[in-house]
C-alpha cells in the first residue's frame, strides 16, 4: 500500500506548476524592459519562445563574453 502512495505522490508533482511564461522573439523585443537592448536581442534571439530569465541570461553571457 505504501508503494501506491509513492506513485500517487510522484504523479502529483507536475513540472508545469512553477513554469515561467514564455514569449516570442517579437514580444520580447517589444517590452520596455529591453528597450536599450533591442538591437542585441534581435541578433541573439532565434525565432522561438523564451522566458524572460532566458533572455536575461543570453544578454549577460554576451556582455561577459569579452571580459576575461
Amino acid at each position: 500500500m505504501a508503494e501506491k502512495k509513492t506513485e500517487i505522490k510522484t504523479e502529483m508533482k507536475p513540472e508545469t506548476a512553477k513554469q515561467e511564461p514564455v514569449f516570442s522573439k517579437a514580444a520580447i523585443l517589444g517590452f520596455q524592459k529591453y528597450a536599450g537592448r533591442r538591437d542585441l536581442l534581435s541578433v541573439l534571439l532565434e525565432e522561438k519562445d523564451y522566458t524572460l530569465a532566458e533572455a536575461d541570461r543570453l544578454i549577460d553571457a554576451f556582455m561577459e563574453g569579452g571580459k576575461k
